[in-house]
């Protein structure tokens, strides 16, 4: 056909008829996507805050809130019409100490959201993120030794109580965040232990000391107090590394790995899948987030095409999961 662009093969042309064809009929257009992104793909993260009344925005994450209980329930009951499955949950303690004993308090803020999430949604599944840096008062993930580093081995202990009483609350799936050696293999002994071994541990397995989590340290008020946390968190040049943590955590028991962030490592998420053949997670993190919303308002983008495009090329590179503040925009999207 003149002026049809074409392709060769064995020395002859071949107009591209036929792959027009498919892309001009919206129906076969679907029927032959390579990738898709529904809904149930996705899972909300929410912030919940002791001692809030109601809701207190975030002012570097547009349109995402800290969250009182009752709100978060709420908010729950909105993300689980919309079709989205889970919820992860982050909480904001009324008190920190240098331990972060208000991570495994049965009566801390994550536990008493569990409770009142499940109670009130029964079918949504409630993650529940496991971490020190919250609840301590310096901000780091784990307990510190007298000379200001992080005591891998003596945090070790914390985070199986705190696994455990979140396992307790009713939480459906614990999240371990810290990045602490060890630990997938500690939590899971400590849940079988107390009766938890259906309780699945989904871990942070490579999770990179990153530039894109500046908005979530303020949403979930957890910047060090001192240095940084790249003694525990990953180097961002490190590949191979992100696998042989991966395939550690896969040893001592992880169900589902998680890689973080998510746009800046699609390559590692691809590696993970290809040689684990896991269910993987990847977290759209928070200052993936505020680019796109910050563009977004100053009108250099149309949020809803980007935020499609992004979450299906996250699924592309082979997660089966993705975290993102963006799922109920999302969901909302995808139903129209």
């Amino acid at each position: 056909m003149a002026g049809e662009a074409s392709y060769h093969v064995s020395g002859m042309a071949f107009p591209q008829t036929r792959l027009r064809r498919l892309r001009a009929t919206p129906v076969l257009r679907d029927l032959v996507r390579e990738t898709r992104l529904d809904a149930s793909d996705l899972v909300m993260p929410l912030f919940i805050e002791a001692g809030l009344s109601g809701r207190e925005p975030i002012r570097s994450m547009p349109g995402v809130d800290r969250l009182s209980i009752s709100e978060a329930v709420a908010e729950a009951g909105e993300i689980a019409a919309l079709g989205i499955p889970a919820v992860l949950l982050f909480g904001i303690p009324s008190h920190k100490d240098e331990e972060g004993s208000g991570a495994w308090d049965d009566e801390g803020i994550v536990q008493l959201a569990t409770r009142a999430i499940r109670e009130a949604h029964p079918g949504l599944l409630v993650i529940a993120d496991l971490c020190l840096c919250e609840y301590t008062s310096h901000g780091h993930c784990g307990l510190l030794r007298a000379d200001g580093a992080v005591d891998n081995d003596a945090s070790l202990e914390l985070l199986a109580r705190t696994a455990v009483s979140q396992a307790r609350a009713g939480a459906d799936v614990v999240a371990p965040s810290d990045m602490m050696d060890g630990r997938v293999g500690v939590l899971r002994a400590a849940l079988d232990e107390e009766g938890f071994g259906d309780t699945p541990i989904m871990a942070y397995s490579a999770k990179f000391a990153s530039a894109f989590f500046g908005p979530f340290r303020e949403a979930a008020d957890s910047t060090p107090a001192f240095g940084d946390r790249r003694a525990y968190q990953m180097d961002p040049a490190n590949g191979d590394e992100a696998l042989r943590e991966v395939r550690l955590d896969v040893e001592e028991g992880a169900d589902v790995v998680i890689v973080k962030p998510a746009l800046p490592y699609l390559d590692v998420i691809r590696r993970v899948k290809d040689e684990t053949r896991m269910p993987v997670a990847a977290y759209n993190v928070s200052g993936e987030y505020a680019m796109v919303k910050a563009a977004a308002a100053a009108g250099y983008l149309d949020e809803r095409a980007i935020v499609l495009e992004t979450l299906t090329s996250i699924r592309r590179a082979g997660a089966d999961i993705v975290i993102t503040y963006h799922a109920k925009d999302a969901a909302q999207w995808l139903q129209t």
